[in-house]
């Protein structure tokens, strides 16, 4: 823990750096695609959120000035499995957006969905110096917050502060300056295996550039989509990727879960190659032109042209109806959905004051989907779109890019993290604690 507190400190310097400096590119590296914003702020002073609100604060500090997408390689469920083959899709991504730009960016801020995420929910308390908390305090009651045995080779890759207690009043945002005698905080902690982190570094560090922060694409898609109320009030963003679906749980302003699912809309599409025996880039076209979840007494009748390029013409011209393609796609959609429910139902979300759902993710444009969700989970469930940034491209503008924009909102206003605050690195405790949501229901 102590190492990765470090690189978190060297990355959000790096990051204020580039911020100070004007202009910083930020990074969604999927399965399905690879996208890159360029950042530029326009003489807005850039300043740290004290409030812990974060990203809702304001969104008028930036503007897009370059971006770009190119398709994945050598990325699975979110993870590096070829270097060379991911160093090529980021070097073309961040190559097209600085020549859109007409400029060159130095550090990359990066999302990612893979690395098998857990969420822990920490407690902390502390008796305050002296009348009013001081920033010494906040730092005291963070390093007195019982940190799990989370496993070798797994990193830290989010620690927020989502509750502060001053003596009996809960509830606080921010308890600076304020008077009182004893100080205590909840905090969310979120683990990735170190290995997703270390070869995301390298692979940028090959393309040279610096890595100036790394946030999971749940909790991005989460900042992104969500309104404000639902962000208060409790909402679940479910971003269903190409080789994984994200599953982040928002309350009081603050994700207080995180988790994955290790499926996603290509599994759909290897389903449909294997069920029609075309070629998956065949099979991608079928699904994204004619798929869908919920079949009617016409799709049956609605006939669909296979198509391929094996030279046979009777094969290639083969027809199917839009009911069998719907029988194909349908039940491994029903089983992701059925994975989010159990991970929805052990994280305590029936507990929560709201329980909206929002669904993005490429694979949530799926005709059909948000009915089939809302049987599935129970829930008020409705299509997520990322909130307007400034002269945002209209492309970057659908469910598909929740995450990446969610990105340049948390790289331009971050929320307070452990790594924010001087912890004396001799007092990390190793005790071990509870899962988040049981702490969560019994803590607030």
């Amino acid at each position: 823990m102590t190492y990765f507190y470090q690189s978190q400190r060297a990355m959000r310097a790096m990051r204020q750096a580039a911020l100070q400096r004007g202009v910083i590119g930020v990074l969604d590296v999927g399965s399905t695609k690879v996208s890159c914003l360029i950042l530029k702020f326009d003489g807005v002073a850039y300043k740290e959120s004290a409030d812990g609100v974060g990203p809702l604060a304001g969104q008028s500090g930036f503007r897009v000035i370059g971006s770009s997408t190119t398709r994945s390689r050598g990325i699975g469920f979110g993870e590096i499995l070829s270097m060379q083959e991911a160093e090529r899709a980021i070097r073309t991504a961040l190559q097209s957006a600085q020549k859109l730009a007409n400029m060159r960016v130095d550090h990359l801020f990066a999302c990612f969905s893979g690395g098998r995420p857990r969420s822990y929910g920490l407690a902390g308390d502390v008796r305050v110096d002296e009348q009013t908390v001081s920033e010494n305090d906040i730092a005291r009651v963070l390093s007195a917050c019982d940190v799990p045995e989370y496993g070798e080779g797994r990193e830290v890759l989010h620690a927020q502060p989502v509750n502060f207690a001053l003596d009996h009043r809960s509830g606080l945002l921010d308890p600076r300056g304020q008077i009182g005698e004893h100080l205590s905080a909840d905090v969310h902690m979120v683990t990735v295996e170190e290995k997703v982190i270390r070869d995301l570094a390298y692979c940028v560090k090959r393309c040279d550039l610096e890595l100036a922060g790394v946030a999971s694409s749940s909790y991005t898609a989460g900042i992104s989509s969500l309104v404000e109320d639902e962000q208060e009030l409790g909402a679940a963003c479910i971003d269903i990727g190409g080789g994984s679906t994200g599953v982040s749980i928002f309350l009081k302003k603050h994700m207080i879960y995180c988790d994955s699912v290790r499926l996603g809309g290509d599994n759909v599409t290897r389903d449909i190659s294997m069920g029609l025996q075309v070629p998956e880039v065949t099979a991608e076209r079928i699904k994204t032109r004619s798929g869908g979840l919920l079949a009617t007494g016409m799709d049956d009748r609605d006939m669909i042209e296979v198509g391929g390029d094996t030279g046979d013409w009777e094969h290639d011209r083969r027809l199917v109806s839009r009911t069998e393609l719907i029988g194909i796609m349908r039940p491994r959609v029903e089983e992701i959905l059925e994975e989010v429910r159990a991970h929805l139902d052990a994280a305590g979300f029936d507990h929560l004051p709201s329980q909206q759902i929002v669904l993005t993710g490429g694979s949530s444009q799926i005709p059909g989907l948000d009915g089939l969700a809302c049987r599935i989970l129970g829930q008020q469930v409705r299509l997520g779109r990322p909130l307007r940034i400034h002269r945002l491209p209209q492309a970057y503008s659908g469910p598909s890019s929740a995450s990446l924009v969610g990105l340049g909102l948390s790289a331009a206003h971050p929320q307070d993290e452990w790594w924010d605050f001087e912890i004396p690195t001799e007092r990390y405790p190793t005790r071990s604690i509870k899962r988040a949501m049981r702490w969560f229901k019994e803590n607030w």
